[in-house]
């Protein structure tokens, strides 16, 4: 469903060597549009990948045919714990029930599988620069009604922010999350300077209210709470996020 540039995929790539199961691997990747991350993989990891996207009019590796599913109206189309590897670019925020997508990962991932996905980032200066200003995230902007370009920021309809999908995540069962961005984004290290200390003032007054009067902050979220306004966050234009499957799960 998502059409990716190299940094997004070459983060993916990176985060799938280091949360890696063990190779040979069975991988699967959903929303693999021109096969762009099949054939970095390829090249990088002993793996046997299969393709799941919207269309199959996108794919443009001839040995690699597509199974179709609208992930909007349909689960994922395969068996319990069918593969080892399961890498997701640039698609959850085209979906409209991205929590039970998760859920469907899981279910399809073999026990100490790897899940690693991407997804444009919400959270940095830039993008809530653009929010304050305009009402819109970056990379969401008005859509058109009745017409949407799906594979395209057109058919961006869901902006996820970190702590929302690390929250899904855990609640679908992964664990040992990481985190990682592809690239800084120069304009959100443009706003650094000026708004990073109030951010920090601010948050930790909020914090504190949060964990004290509304008991909304435990020892379990905190961390991921923290990690909205780190440097990766405020800074980072894509995040890159991997987990695992329990070996005994869940």
């Amino acid at each position: 469903m998502g059409l990716s540039t190299s940094l997004i995929l070459g983060g993916a790539s990176e985060m799938v060597a280091k949360l890696a199961p063990k190779f040979p691997a069975n991988h699967l990747d959903i929303g693999s549009g021109h096969g762009d991350l099949i054939e970095l993989m390829r090249s990088q990891f002993e793996i046997s990948s299969s393709a799941c996207d919207y269309t199959d009019s996108l794919m443009k590796l001839a040995d690699v045919k597509v199974t179709v599913a609208n992930l909007n109206n349909e689960g994922l189309p395969y068996a319990d714990q069918s593969f080892d590897l399961v890498t997701c670019t640039e698609v959850i925020e085209h979906l409209e029930h991205y929590r039970y997508t998760l859920r469907e990962m899981y279910r399809i991932l073999k026990p100490g599988g790897v899940l690693v996905l991407t997804t444009p980032n919400i959270l940095n200066l830039k993008s809530r620069i653009r929010f304050l200003l305009f009402g819109f995230y970056n990379l969401f902007g008005p859509l058109h009604f009745q017409e949407s370009n799906l594979h395209s920021t057109g058919g961006h309809i869901n902006p996820v922010s970190v702590f929302f999908l690390t929250h899904s995540l855990v609640d679908a069962g992964f664990n040992e999350i990481d985190v990682s961005i592809d690239k800084v984004q120069g304009t959100s290290s443009a706003w650094l300077p000026l708004l990073y200390l109030p951010i920090k003032l601010f948050s930790l007054k909020i914090m504190a209210t949060e964990k004290n009067k509304f008991k909304t902050i435990d020892r379990f979220n905190e961390p991921f709470v923290r990690q909205i306004n780190s440097l990766d966050i405020l800074l980072g234009r894509t995040i890159i996020v991997g987990c695992k499957k329990p070996k005994i799960s869940n």
